[in-house]
């Protein structure tokens, strides 16, 4: 999954999310996907699920009610039964309402009991599509403080596969952050097959010299716009993170050590977000590389507007990326 042939089918971002739930439904009986109004022709609020209960039928394909503890709860129980449940919440906003199952029960099982727990939670995040405070929100940072959970974030087709197929493998629980923006609006080459992509293992999005971008999920679209306007004065480095927990450190600090200059961005809060931790971890292990202070580029801390210009403003773009390499590099 590190590259990507020529002859790989295009794909959306979404639809490489279904060939991945696809693929590894037909390689193992163990798979199932679980949550609301997944099934039959309606496929999820966000149609990714279309299609799934016609070929693999209700008993893998099971729509719940709208309690995600409840359903959260359950999956964890057929998770140590032996099945790997992909769960959908509809939003990521509502992974609260399950937060008690998560943090308190599947996180913790393994260092309780030694089972494994191995469901992953698809969580559709990230706002730019008008819907308000309720489906915007990208709570990423609440998860990577939880002890026993992996968290990933796909920025590209390809990824959202191959991470997606990385998940469903691994006998952990795990987050998987998919992001709104890109469901119809990203197209890219997708490989056949049932390759994963490594969790833990960030990408190198596009190299440079100047100045390392630190992001993930739709930022590093903006990201790549960015580096993209500021060639060829700038050469910027872009790092996808791909891996939210565990972090990809050693990527990260060789880019500092080549560049000296970092912005780290997230749509998400910027206080107490990933950025906070990547610009305190590179403070103490990186110090003797940085030639200025890491820039940390977030959403505002309020919730997010329903105004179509008002969101505008609280979510970083590539103009306010562009922004923070210009400083960096002034300083």
């Amino acid at each position: 999954m590190e590259g990507s042939s020529n002859s790989a089918p295009t794909l959306t971002y979404i639809e490489a999310i279904t060939d991945a739930l696809r693929t590894e439904m037909r390689l193992d009986p163990d798979v199932m996907v679980m949550g609301e109004d997944i099934g039959g022709r309606f496929g999820g609020a966000f149609k990714a699920t279309k299609g799934l209960e016609d070929e693999f039928g209700s008993r893998r394909v099971m729509n719940t009610p709208m309690t995600e503890l409840a359903f959260i709860g359950a999956a964890t129980g057929m998770a140590l039964m032996g099945l790997r449940p992909v769960i959908e919440v509809q939003f990521a906003d509502f992974i609260s309402t399950g937060f008690d199952a998560i943090v308190q029960y599947a996180a913790t099982t393994h260092y309780r009991w030694g089972a494994a727990v191995p469901w992953v939670i698809r969580a559709p995040s990230d706002g730019g599509i008008r819907s308000g405070p309720f489906h915007s929100q990208n709570p990423e940072a609440w998860f990577v403080h939880t002890p026993g959970l992996k968290v990933v974030a796909p920025a590209t087709p390809a990824d959202a596969k191959g991470l997606l197929i990385a998940a469903i493998r691994d006998n952990n629980p795990v987050i998987y952050f998919e992001s709104k923006p890109l469901y119809r609006s990203l197209r890219g080459p997708v490989p056949d097959g049932d390759d994963a992509t490594p969790i833990g293992s960030a990408r190198i999005a596009r190299a440079g010299h100047d100045i390392t971008v630190i992001t993930y999920g739709e930022m590093v679209r903006q990201a790549m716009a960015a580096a993209e306007e500021s060639a060829p004065q700038v050469s910027v480095e872009v790092i996808d993170l791909r891996t939210l927990k565990p972090l990809d450190r050693d990527t990260i600090i060789a880019s500092v050590q080549k560049t000296g200059r970092v912005v780290v961005v997230h749509a998400a809060n910027r206080l107490a977000g990933i950025g906070a931790e990547i610009a305190a971890d590179l403070s103490q292990t990186a110090f003797e590389y940085l030639d200025a202070p890491v820039y940390r580029l977030g959403g505002l801390d309020v919730p997010v507007p329903f105004s179509p210009p008002l969101e505008d403003a609280y979510r970083p773009d590539a103009d306010n990326i562009r922004a923070a390499i210009k400083d960096t590099l002034n300083f």
